[in-house]
């Protein structure tokens, strides 16, 4: 099976089955039949690319419903750590921190739902993160945490004179002052 729990309700980990051979490769990164015969129904509206150089980090990011965004995140050149935060109120794994390395190489991508905060941090000299969307961007409704927020305690593993992050990024708030309308449905 290509998807893997990750101890978070409806966060998943997403393992194409790649076929290799002395020509390189060739996978789905992704098919609908595949997704919805895991329950993922979603339409993906809108594909994001970013490049980066190492020591940025991006997010964390989501926006409010009702523009809130699933994703589906690959690394397609480098390598990165990508992180999801349970802000789902209500929910077993409220602030919950999960983590996983995405790269070119090992072709793995993480599905998020709606409810969870989301960024990255590049590992290697460079990375193209491309990432599809189940809703249009919508500026009013964006919103965001601090990357380095005391209680979510992420190690982004950069060291701290590396870390490259926007001034937009570095006005966002702690998770407590953050606005969040995310309800965990049981």
């Amino acid at each position: 099976m290509p998807f893997i729990e990750t101890g978070i309700r409806g966060l998943l980990l997403f393992e194409p089955i790649s076929y290799k051979d002395n020509r390189g490769f060739f996978f789905e990164s992704y098919n609908r039949k595949v997704f919805e015969q895991h329950g993922i129904n979603h339409d993906f509206v809108q594909d994001n690319q970013s490049f980066s150089v190492y020591g940025v980090i991006r997010g964390l990011h989501y926006q409010l419903p009702p523009h809130a965004q699933a994703k589906l995140v690959r690394a397609i050149s480098g390598k990165i750590l990508d992180v999801a935060v349970d802000i789902r109120i209500g929910s077993p794994t409220y602030k919950k921190v999960f983590s996983v390395e995405l790269s070119a190489e090992n072709q793995k991508q993480l599905f998020i739902p709606a409810g969870f905060a989301h960024g990255f941090s590049v590992l290697s000299e460079t990375a193209e993160v491309l990432y599809k969307c189940d809703e249009f961007y919508n500026k009013e409704s964006e919103s965001g945490i601090i990357y380095n927020d005391a209680e979510l305690n992420i190690d982004w593993q950069i060291p701290a004179g590396k870390i490259i992050v926007s001034e937009k990024d570095l006005q966002l708030p702690e998770l407590r002052n953050a606005q969040n309308n995310f309800h965990f449905n049981s």
